[in-house]
């Protein structure tokens, strides 16, 4: 029974321990690497003391062995440059220096002065939801300027990385319970072995990365990954120890609030989520990129908490104080986010630009939602021009009218027959070809930009959509056709809803019903029940509407 441990001893150590196998790989490569100039050495100094005799086969296996172990060394010294020297990737974040956000830091400190450990050395926000500690104690993470000739990087600690939408959801008791485990973390990773080994998995994995971008270093990749197949087993366990100890460490701290705090973190996922798929992504695919994506995620739990009879106790806590207040000036700190967002989730450019500028969200109805449908209606108008009409072999004049009642006529009417097939290749192929002249010009100017390169070199890095299908952009393309005669013919006004994106509003009143009649014209022929929704809001589809 002796030498057993409990509490967030037990997890720590046995992260150290874990830590240390990682540790005994790295010293058993280099002791195979210098197994040659061992073999060498003994050869040389044996045949200088005269214990081993000249010429034969001794001259053959010295100078054979000796050789081997120079180009053995060279080889090995290439792998540890590259180790050493590669940076290790970072994720992106805005960084949030002490003096924007003192009462955040000092939040922060309290709690790690609480829970015994060192605190953070910095903070940054993520556009996630999700928090973590992040070692940024390479010196390529530097300015080349700030690198000290030494430097004793085990004492560091990691930055805290905070998920942006907690900190304008959350409440501050909130937040501190829900960053209690994460900042716990801060204990287990300041051991001088734990550290180690963290630096070493990470520099092999940037190694791999770096060779796989450069053939000539095809051994350097083959030697790391070699090594770190070696070690992930006990990587990951040291990992699961840390957390662990982590976690046994923060439950003095605000447990029963943190379980409050955690119901919290899924309800901000699904308001996060919904916000960029349905709000935001159509916005950036207009080339304006929402300023306040943070504050928006409070518009959208607020509405999910009004149409959600689960979450009808949590718009109660919007009296209390939200942790944004935390920040000195959270709008700038919101745009930096909603900016990083756009480049992460659709792969925007880093600066704003002639093509690329943020929109307000009282300007997002008139910006972003009426000129995306009118841009849609025309490029809608543009391929049906390019479509044999109802007589065969008979093409519609430059002339035609944009007006619904064309649509409807090729899509039900009697020379309908494959429109509706030839409509959504089109379409795919103009979309493609419009998507790829802008990827085109945002990889002429990702990089002259002042831009991080690991983003925009790769951007999207997590995009959140695939590409739209044939039916799918013929289905928008109708919508927003019949949205633009809505607008001016029947007084309805483009709109906004926090949990659906782009709405109609007839009357001040959205209208969800458009959907099913668009569908019903495209997937079977039926244009009754679009006509019928026309008559019922007063839409005239005779007349032409006016495109961008």
């Amino acid at each position: 029974m002796n030498g057993l441990v409990a509490g967030p001893e037990a997890g720590a150590q046995a992260a150290r321990a874990r830590a240390l196998a990682v540790l005994r790989i790295r010293s058993t490569a280099l002791a195979v690497a210098l197994l040659p100039a061992a073999a060498a050495v003994v050869l040389l100094s044996g045949t200088a003391m005269g214990r081993i005799p000249d010429g034969g086969g001794w001259d053959t296996a010295r100078w054979s062995v000796t050789g081997a172990a120079v180009l053995v060394l060279l080889l090995a010294a290439l792998v540890i440059a590259v180790v050493v020297r590669a940076r290790p990737a970072l994720s992106p974040t805005v960084p949030i220096p002490e003096e924007t956000a003192p009462d955040l830091y000092r939040l922060v400190r309290d709690l790690a002065e609480r829970l015994d450990v060192p605190a953070p050395s910095a903070i940054a926000l993520t556009p996630d939801c999700d928090s973590w500690l992040e070692d940024r104690t390479h010196p390529a993470h530097e300015p080349p300027r700030e690198r000290p000739l030494t430097r004793r990087r085990s004492g560091a600690t990691p930055v805290l990385v905070i998920g942006s939408p907690f900190l304008w959801w959350m409440r501050v008791a909130e937040l501190r319970a829900l960053l209690a485990p994460v900042v716990a973390g801060t204990g287990p990773s300041a051991n001088p072995d734990i550290a180690a080994a963290r630096r070493f998995v990470r520099g092999l994995d940037a190694a791999v990365a770096v060779a796989a971008a450069r053939p000539a270093l095809a051994f350097v990749g083959w030697a790391a990954r070699s090594l770190l197949r070696s070690c992930r087993d006990h990587a990951a366990e040291m990992e699961r120890g840390v957390a662990a100890a982590a976690s046994e460490r923060s439950q003095t701290v605000d447990y029963g609030l943190r379980i409050v705090a955690q119901e919290q973190v899924g309800l901000a996922y699904a308001g996060w989520d919904r916000l960029l798929n349905r709000v935001a992504l159509p916005a950036w695919r207009m080339g304006r990129w929402p300023s306040r994506l943070d504050a928006g995620v409070v518009s959208a739990l607020t509405e999910l908490s009004r149409r959600d009879r689960l979450a009808e106790g949590f718009t109660s806590r919007l009296g209390e104080r939200p942790a944004c207040d935390l920040l000195e000036e959270p709008g700038v700190i919101d745009e930096a986010a909603s900016l990083l967002a756009a480049r992460l989730f659709h792969g925007g450019p880093p600066e704003t630009g002639p093509d690329w500028s943020p929109v307000a969200w009282s300007q997002y109805p008139e910006e972003v939602v009426d000129r995306t449908w009118r841009l849609e209606a025309a490029r809608l108008h543009r391929v049906l021009d390019d479509i044999p009409g109802a007589v065969p072999g008979v093409r519609p004049g430059p002339a035609a009218a944009p007006t619904v009642a064309r649509v409807l006529d090729r899509l039900a009417g009697p020379a309908r027959a494959g429109t509706g097939e030839q409509l959504e290749a089109r379409l795919s192929a103009e979309v493609a070809r419009e998507a790829a002249r802008e990827e085109g010009a945002g990889d002429r100017g990702a990089f002259t930009a002042t831009g991080d390169p690991w983003v925009d070199g790769l951007a999207p890095l997590f995009p959140l959509q695939p590409p739209r299908s044939g039916r799918e952009l013929l289905t928008d393309h109708v919508t927003a056709m019949v949205c633009c005669a809505a607008v001016d013919t029947a007084g309805a006004l483009p709109g906004l809803d926090w949990l659906d994106g782009p709405a109609l509003l007839v009357g001040g009143v959205r209208r969800a019903d458009l959907a099913h009649s668009v569908l019903s014209l495209i997937e079977d022929g039926d244009g009754e029940p679009l006509r019928a929704w026309l008559g019922e809001v007063g839409v005239r589809p005779e007349k032409p509407v006016r495109l961008v």
